[in-house]
């Protein structure tokens, strides 16, 4: 099984906090990777709220490459950041050349432009870039948005963080919510797009499990949305039928959980909703998932939910204090975190029910 945990804090969280919420989860390492998305940045990326943030790993070519389109769409370099890494021969990692985390203003054109268009703007951008680096693996662009940095590698999850630097806390680099997955989907290739967390427009979901309706959500879903590519992993499915549901349709984040593991039609019928979760049963039939899963999401806002598959074959569970929520595969994890937290008000969901962590940390539960 993979391992999966999101921190969401009122205060600033560097990312080792998430680095010791995996190591604790350690039997579920097999050193296929580490990534991490951080949401609500802090640090040296604070005062870029309303700018995109570009997170890629590139070779020298696929930097000019980059470069060259960023250039051509207009954009302009606000600031760019590096980390600092250990070359430690000795470290399992298959590293990348560089590492780059970049702030870019708009393009002149879209001074006046609207949040969609802009929005738009920097899908466009991102799945450009990723075609022109896709070429001679000349690099990969994990995320082009406002206040989000994602970092994606191969290679041992603590070696991985002594790479970068992560095991010491700095200021510089921290943020109010962290996703992370110390494992790869190894159903399928190890490639850096296939880790877990996937992002998409301000939409993060990782998972730990399978979905073995991969193929037919697949099918439906790529005429959907031109950014609904890739599928290196089944456990993309979650985010971009997550993606649609709230984003495109715009439907409350309730009808998730309805439409991923619907009721059984002898439940719907009996209800006050049944017409609405009748039509979603019928229309988005092939958006259903199957298999032992759960699911961990964030929203544009950062709101933070957790779910699990209909028979609750994967596990998962909810701590907190007055200022973190965690939402991790195993208890372990907390206990190493937030140790000071009282123990008894853990949550463990259960399979027909969406636990929604609030920008209060109101911890909400949802029952389907």
């Amino acid at each position: 099984m993979c391992r999966i945990g999101a921190i969401k804090s009122k205060k600033y969280i560097h990312p080792s906090k998430a680095l010791l919420l995996m190591r604790s989860q350690q039997k579920g390492h097999d050193n296929s990777g580490f990534a991490m998305v951080m949401q609500d940045l802090g640090g040296i990326f604070k005062d870029y709220k309303e700018l995109p943030i570009l997170s890629m790993a590139c070779t020298d070519e696929g930097l000019n490459i980059a470069d060259n389109i960023l250039a051509e769409e207009g954009f302009v370099r606000a600031m760019q950041w590096s980390p600092e890494t250990n070359p430690d021969p000795q470290l399992i990692i298959e590293n990348m050349p560089h590492y780059i985390f970049q702030v870019l203003q708009y393009p002149k054109a879209f001074k006046y432009a609207s949040r969609e268009e802009k929005e738009e703007l920097l899908v466009n951008t991102r799945l450009r870039l990723r075609k022109a680096l896709e070429v001679d693996e000349e690099g990969f662009v994990y995320s082009f948005w406002p206040d989000v940095i994602t970092l994606k590698e191969i290679g041992d999850p603590k070696d991985i963080g002594t790479y970068f630097g992560l095991w010491e806390e700095s200021d510089n680099f921290t943020a109010k919510i962290i996703t992370a997955q110390c494992r790869q989907n190894t159903n399928y290739d190890i490639v850096r797009y296939a880790a877990h967390p996937f992002f998409l427009q301000g939409y993060t979901v990782l998972a730990n499990g399978e979905n073995t309706f991969y193929e037919r959500n697949k099918l439906f879903q790529q005429s959907l949305f031109e950014g609904y590519i890739g599928f290196e992993s089944d456990s993309q499915c979650f985010l971009y039928t997550l993606h649609y549901l709230n984003k495109v349709l715009k439907w409350p984040l309730n009808y998730y959980k309805h439409t991923i593991t619907p009721l059984p039609y002898e439940e719907i019928t009996q209800r006050q909703d049944k017409t609405v979760l009748l039509k979603i049963k019928e229309s988005l039939t092939h958006l259903e998932i199957n298999g032992p899963n759960t699911i961990i999401g964030t929203l544009p806002d950062g709101t933070l939910f957790t779910c699990c598959d209909s028979k609750k074959l994967r596990p998962v569970v909810i701590g907190h204090t007055d200022d973190t929520v965690i939402i991790t595969s195993e208890v372990t994890g907390i206990n190493e975190v937030l140790p000071e937290r009282n123990w008894e008000e853990d949550i463990y969901p259960h399979e027909r029910e969406t636990v929604v962590i609030n920008n209060d940390l109101r911890v909400e539960r949802w029952q389907q």
